[in-house]
Parts: structure tokens; C-alpha cells; sequence
């Protein structure tokens, strides 16, 4: 920082400015606030009502004591990194200021006091005991789905789900011994009670409503773009999904669950993709659906009981409302990298059921397929305690000369020079034609490559040469013509799809199509 911008900027989340006599108990409570929050930068030595400049160096005891405070009056202790910035101060003499940089930490720091502050906006704010219940929870100092939930008892487990998820991870005791030997599930009290643990009801509870009522999914589709109340509500559908948070995400044949509701929501658009195949784009990629509502259900903070999570469905947007901030170290600038799990033993449940993926990939997985569609990124809001994100709808992007019919009117052809016509079955007008240029296409994709600072190797480029002449390709066709195990055609695969390629329709009657 420089001095104009100490004298001048206002305070704010990440930056305060405070005088050399401030007292080291006062001192401690931004700096405990802004670990508690996303650290921030203090400048002693500066007048926080006046912004006169008075400097540290004739003050040398007290910014000794001042320098202490991080280690004497922060518990634990907070790694401050402190430097010194030259100034003139208000007497016209050579000084410096005392710059005071604070991480944001993963712990829940207090002063001397055993008094927690939070920074919100410019203001260190006191946290009342369950604000500082929750942050904990936040952080991953404790979890809250391994406290006891009042009341619970065995029997308001069920034994057979239990049993069906023993089956899936081969532990060959009974359910019940499993619940008392795994994850905390059941433990004994002092009182040689049993108690049962908020995972293991959310997990496996007869019905997890009894003791979390709001502990659901409810999904709503609004027509047009506002969300409008009383006399002009334009609310269309209106659905909640109850039961165990597997019965919540889980396709099944009998019961139509969330991610399959949604789906029935979600339009779909057909026209003719470069291999005279009609291809569907689609508002919402599948996985991004899938995906969204599972971390919604995973990493949803059960302390907060006040609301469900809610799925919002606009006419230009989809939004995930879900209570709680996002968790830990994790913001909207490193959510694609840095990963943390509010619930680690819920999120690995569902791990073993194939919903979350290896931690962090399902996340990148989403910005991958909404670039690859042309869509903006996810954007976040935090509203008091809820979480909400939002998911823009696919953007089809259609050139002057294209037109749209059905399927059933149109017939499709392959000329000569390799040029696709559509056809109007019934006029014989031409619709549409696509010059297919197999090498044009790859060195196009090279020269993007090149561009991102990305590497198509040998191998990818003749995988993706194959999937031009064969759409329907198959991956052990590619292992054979590549020269290359299926595992390694795989993972040439994932490195290239949603950048360069994408699976169109299932894995067994889909086909491959180039990203141009």
C-alpha cells in the first residue's frame, strides 16, 4: 500500500487504520475480527478519525507492546506479518507506518476476554455464543453433523438402509455394530445412554423430518425472470422432496426425486451438429444439475434449522439457495481449486454411492461444461445465512442464416465436397449447410490450445481425428487405433472434454462432437 491510499481509502472489510496509543486489548479485536472473517491489512500509526499521519517511531515501548499483541492477546495465536511503509507525519518528520497484514485464518480465534469478533463491513462485531457455535462449524473446528441429536434412539434408525450401505463398502458386521464402531454414528454417554448422531438421521433415520423438519429440498419454477409475491405470484410448480438425504438426490424407479424433477423441468433444444446428427443442447448441462443440487445437500449447514434448501428455476437462470456461508477457506475466487467439506462424513457417504465426485473435481467439472456451452460462470451471494448461487441458462447461439424446424420436417445430406444440407423435407428449400473440414477443424483447435497456454499431444489429436470421421467411435475402437490402453484413451478423454469435446446422448447410443 501506499501512503495516499492509507489516507484515503475507506475503511472497510479487509483494512482499518489505528493510532500508536491505541491500547493492545483494543487492539486485538480487529485483528481477531478479521481472522475470524478474510483477514485484511491494519496501518498503525494513523489516526482512525482524522487519517493524520503520526507515525510509530517515537512510540518504540508501546510498538514493541503492539507488536505483541497477535502472540499475548489473540488465542491462538495469529501469524501477523508486519513491515513498515516511510512516511512525513503530521510534524513534517522522516517516520513510518506499521503495517499489520492478518491472514484469514481456519481456526476461531478470541482476545484475552475469550471474546469472538467477526469483521463485517467496517466494524468489528461481538459474536453471540451460537454465531460462534457456527463459525466453528464453518471453519471445521467442529462439525455439526457429529452432535447428538435430543431425543434420538436407535430405533429411529433405519437398519436397512444401513445394512444396504455396509454391503456397498464390504463391512460384513451387522448394521447396528457398524453404527457403534464407525464415524460416531452411536456413541455412549456418560450416562451410559446411547446417543445418535445428526449424520447418522440424516443418513439413515426412519425420518429425518422428525428431528429436522427443515432438512428437505423444495424446488420452485417461476415464470418469467422476477420472483413476485401475493396478487401477481407467478409461481408454476411448487414441489418438496423429504426423506434421508440419498432419498432426497437418489434416481430410483418408484419415487421421482429431485435431480429427476428438475430434469422434467429443463428444456431441451435439437438442431444439426457437424456430423449430420441432430444434436440437443440443453438449458442446464445434466451433470451441472446433478451436481449443484448434491453439493447443496452435502454441504448445506444442518445447524441452520430456519429453512430448506431451495431450487429456484427462472426463465433466464437457475439459483441453489442453500443456509449457510460457503464453508471454510473456500470463496468464490478459489472454489475451483481449494475444497473443504462441511460434512466430511455425509459427503463421503455419498461418495461411496457415486454422487460426490473426487473432492474438488465435481466443482471444476461445472465451470468446464458451462464454458464449453458458452455460458458465464457461476455467480455468489451470501443473504444473511443463505448461500445462493446461480446457474445461468445455455445461451444458444444461432447464426442469421439459421433456421429452426422439427425434425420430422427436415431430411439430412452429404454432398460431394463433404458439405451437410438440411433440407425442408416438404418445400426442398435448403436450410442449413455445414462444410465439414477435418483438418481445418483440428488445427483450429491447436492454434486455441496454443492460445490458453494448453497441449494437445499426439495422442489427443488423433483421438479427436477419430472422433470426426466416427462420431459413434467406441473407446476400445480408439484404443486400437490410438495404440494405447482404454485407460489412457480415458484419461486423454477427461483432459479434453468440455474444452474440446463432448459426449452428446449416453454412453452407450450417444456419439462424440467437436468443441469448434
Amino acid at each position: 500500500m501506499t501512503i495516499q491510499e492509507i489516507t484515503t481509502r475507506n475503511e472497510d472489510q479487509t483494512f482499518d487504520c489505528k493510532s500508536i496509543q491505541i491500547d493492545p486489548k483494543a487492539l486485538a479485536v480487529p485483528i481477531v475480527a478479521m481472522a475470524n472473517a478474510d483477514g485484511g491489512v491494519l496501518a498503525i500509526g494513523v489516526s482512525d478519525k482524522t487519517r493524520t499521519l503520526e507515525g510509530v517511531e517515537q512510540h518504540t515501548e508501546k510498538l514493541n507492546e503492539l507488536l505483541r499483541v497477535p502472540f499475548d492477546f489473540c488465542n491462538p495465536s495469529i501469524p501477523v506479518t508486519c513491515s513498515y511503509l516511510p512516511c512525513k507525519d503530521k510534524d513534517g518528520n522522516e517516520n513510518h507506518i506499521l503495517l499489520m497484514e492478518i491472514p484469514a485464518s481456519m481456526y476461531l480465534h478470541t482476545n484475552q476476554a475469550d471474546e469472538a469478533f467477526m469483521r463485517v463491513g467496517d466494524k468489528s462485531r461481538k459474536l453471540s455464543f451460537d454465531e460462534r457455535v457456527q463459525l466453528m462449524y464453518d471453519k471445521g473446528e467442529r462439525f455439526y453433523e457429529d452432535t447428538a441429536v435430543y431425543g434420538a434412539t436407535v430405533d429411529d434408525i433405519n437398519m436397512d438402509a444401513v445394512a444396504e450401505y455396509t454391503r456397498l463398502v464390504g463391512y460384513s458386521k451387522t448394521p447396528l455394530e457398524y453404527l457403534r464402531e464407525n464415524n460416531g454414528f452411536v456413541t455412549t454417554n456418560k450416562q451410559g445412554e446411547e446417543d445418535v448422531s445428526t449424520a447418522c438421521i440424516l443418513l439413515f433415520g426412519k425420518n429425518p423430518q422428525k428431528f429436522f423438519p427443515r432438512a428437505r429440498t423444495r424446488f420452485i419454477r417461476y415464470e418469467g425472470v422476477d420472483e413476485k409475491v401475493g396478487a401477481e405470484m407467478n409461481v408454476i410448480k411448487d414441489v418438496t422432496f423429504e426423506g434421508t438425504i440419498l432419498n432426497q438426490v437418489r434416481k430410483t424407479i418408484e419415487v421421482r426425486k429431485t435431480i429427476d424433477f428438475i430434469e422434467t423441468q429443463v428444456r431441451e433444444h435439437t438442431f444439426l451438429g457437424q456430423h449430420a446428427q441432430f444434436v440437443t443442447r440443453r438449458d442446464y448441462p445434466e451433470f451441472v444439475i446433478q451436481e449443484m443440487t448434491v453439493n447443496s445437500v452435502c454441504h448445506r449447514a444442518y445447524s441452520i434449522k430456519g429453512t430448506e434448501i431451495q431450487i429456484k428455476m427462472f426463465d433466464d437462470r437457475l439459483v441453489f439457495e442453500t443456509p449457510g456461508k460457503l464453508p471454510g477457506m473456500v470463496k468464490p475466487t478459489n472454489i475451483r481449486n481449494t475444497h473443504f467439506s462441511r460434512n466430511p462424513k455425509i459427503a463421503a457417504f455419498l461418495k461411496a454411492y457415486h454422487y460426490v465426485k473426487e473432492y474438488g473435481e465435481g466443482v471444476d467439472r461445472i465451470y468446464r461444461e458451462l464454458e464449453a456451452n458458452g455460458t458465464s460462470a457461476l455467480s455468489f451471494h451470501t443473504d444473511d445465512f443463505i448461500l445462493k448461487i446461480t446457474v445461468p441458462k445455455v445461451i444458444e447461439k444461432v447464426s442469421v442464416n439459421e433456421e429452426k424446424v422439427s425434425v420430422n420436417e427436415e431430411k439430412v445430406s452429404v454432398n460431394e465436397e463433404g458439405v451437410i444440407e438440411k433440407v425442408n423435407a416438404k418445400t426442398g428449400k435448403v436450410i442449413e449447410k455445414v462444410n465439414v473440414n477435418r483438418q481445418g477443424l483440428i488445427e483450429k483447435l491447436v492454434d486455441r490450445a496454443t492460445i490458453n497456454g494448453d497441449k494437445l499431444t499426439k495422442n489427443r489429436i488423433t483421438i479427436l481425428e477419430l472422433m470426426l470421421d466416427d462420431p459413434y467411435i467406441s473407446i476400445v475402437e480408439l484404443a486400437k487405433e490410438v495404440g494405447i490402453s482404454e485407460t489412457s484413451i480415458m484419461r486423454n478423454i477427461d483432459y479434453m472434454r468440455g474444452k474440446y469435446l463432448r459426449r452428446v446422448g449416453a454412453d452407450k447410443n450417444g456419439f462424440w462432437e467437436i468443441i469448434c
